[in-house]
């Protein structure tokens, strides 16, 4: 059995990238650090909404799942499986509170639509428990953070355009 060689992506200082488990950041340098002994290349990666840096390992970058902005076939994707159907299934909450997160850990931008729009509840349907909620926001602001990179508006305008998506399609 042979090991698959993944091709190498590289990513440019000030480009944003996608970090399954964060969301987007910006890319701020590219730097050699001396640790525990052995030379490191690095990826330095900041997030500005939660004031982080990551610094990666350029050798680790095809493991830990980096990415660079969706392309426009993904986003068209994603705003395709907002419209649709909701799909609920009829699983104890924990598990789906499992499901959902792990999609929204992935960094797929149609997985995370996936979780937005099983979510989803109009101004007309019943109110929505605390976790439901909290993961909704949270897959609705990852989702718009990429949004508002794909299409160069602001996190705000993004949201908007999301939420344009799900009401025009559930119209209940």
């Amino acid at each position: 059995m042979s090991i698959k060689k993944l091709p190498t992506i590289t990513f440019n200082t000030g480009e944003y990238v996608v970090y399954p488990t964060h969301g987007v950041g910006k890319v701020s340098d590219v730097t050699k650090q001396t640790i525990a002994g052995s030379e490191l290349e690095l990826l330095v990666v900041n997030f500005d909404k939660d004031k982080m840096t990551l610094r990666i390992p350029t050798s680790k970058l095809s493991t830990v799942g980096l990415r660079k902005i969706s392309d426009e076939k993904t986003m068209l994707e994603a705003f395709e499986t907002l419209k649709g159907k909701a799909r609920v299934k009829k699983v104890m909450w924990s598990r789906r509170a499992q499901e959902y997160e792990n999609k929204i850990n992935s960094g797929n931008p149609v997985a995370i639509a996936e979780v937005i729009r099983d979510l989803y509840r109009s101004e007309n349907i019943a109110e929505q428990s605390y976790s439901e909620r909290q993961i909704y926001e949270q897959a609705i602001e990852r989702l718009a953070s990429e949004v508002s990179v794909y299409k160069n508006c602001s996190v705000e305008e993004a949201n908007s355009q999301l939420n344009e998506i799900l009401t025009k399609h559930r119209n209940i």
